[in-house]
């Protein structure tokens, strides 16, 4: 990782939210304690386990490590939480289920001095262990997965919407009043649409390329992306001119399938159109990732798609119609 490197070497605190995480953290945290020439560094994790697990394993293995704790139990709580305790001029995120390269927060540094951003940010590079992960990693990098976004499937260095993790001038991040606790998920994407409406850039840096570790299982799977389209609607109502088209694409499947589903009982001939093309479509996707990739674990890619498209459209619509029947 090359980027001008700032004169002055500022103070990072890495803030990183975790419940129930204490399989996955260490790798995190080792990752995090083990990077190289970037000055003074704080690492703080807000913990909302439902055990003292992961906290007793701190004291035992991390005792540089600052535990604050998360009572609420959600992602930009305990982000909040450990914002207001951190004491350095940079906050860098962290997540307990990912891996920071040798050079990422320097870069990070030196690209926020050279970019003058409210955040910068990168790629998120899934990787499995098993086949069922590695097909989740296979699906989540590809464009029928992520619907282009950049920090999923890469691109130029430049301006974006959202970026994988992010690092803030400390200042900037109070400045918008840290994450929104209202959400329980894609409090990121929030959080930089209010950074831009405020006229900041967030910045998509390639080279920060973060290693994640996907889910484990299609009902992980399926409720990861569910909730995440549940919360895409709390995001659209606070932020209507937030909305993306691909963000639409899920929930328009969904309600398209069912309209099938009607249509094969009044057995028109159009009523196997919509599953016919997807199914084929997803399939011929999956086939061709797995002969890319070179991986066996394609094969699963199919039905991986189906959960991310089923769970975030389902989650999405799920929102929408719950919120209407509670103002009848």
């Amino acid at each position: 990782m090359r980027a001008s490197e700032p004169k002055h070497i500022p103070s990072v605190s890495v803030i990183i939210p975790a419940r129930n995480a204490d399989a996955t953290l260490p790798t995190t945290l080792d990752s995090v304690l083990s990077q190289d020439d970037c000055g003074l560094i704080e690492v703080i994790v807000a913990d909302g386990s439902d055990t003292m697990a992961t906290v007793d394993m701190l004291w035992r293995r991390y005792p540089s490590v600052r535990a604050v704790s998360n009572p609420e139990q959600i992602t930009p709580a305990g982000l909040n939480h450990a914002l207001r305790v951190a004491a350095g001029d940079i906050i860098v995120r962290c997540d307990a289920h990912a891996v920071l390269p040798q050079g990422y927060i320097k870069r990070a540094v030196a690209t926020l001095c050279r970019t003058g951003a409210a955040n910068v940010g990168g790629l998120q590079r899934p990787v499995g262990t098993t086949v069922f992960e590695r097909a989740v990693a296979m699906a989540a990098t590809s464009f029928l997965g992520t619907g282009g976004a950049r920090y999923r499937m890469g691109g130029a260095e430049g301006p974006t919407d959202t970026v994988y993790l992010g690092a803030w001038p400390r200042e900037k991040l109070e400045a918008i009043g840290g994450f929104n606790t209202a959400l329980t998920a894609s409090e990121d994407y929030e959080l930089n649409y209010r950074l831009r409406q405020r006229g900041e850039t967030v910045w998509f840096d390639p080279e920060l390329e973060v290693v994640y570790r996907p889910r484990g299982n299609l009902g992980a799977l399926f409720q990861q992306y569910f909730t995440c389209g549940y919360q895409k609607v709390a995001v659209l109502k606070i932020h209507p001119s937030s909305l993306r088209v691909r963000q639409l694409a899920a929930p328009l499947l969904v309600l398209g399938l069912a309209i099938s589903d009607v249509l094969i009982l009044a057995d028109t001939v159009w009523s196997s159109a919509l599953p016919s093309i997807y199914f084929l479509t997803i399939i011929l996707g999956g086939l061709i990732t797995g002969l890319r990739h070179l991986d066996f674990a394609g094969f699963l890619v199919p039905l991986v798609l189906a959960t991310i498209h089923l769970g975030w459209g389902m989650g999405f619509l799920f929102s929408i119609f719950k919120k209407k029947s509670q103002l009848k």
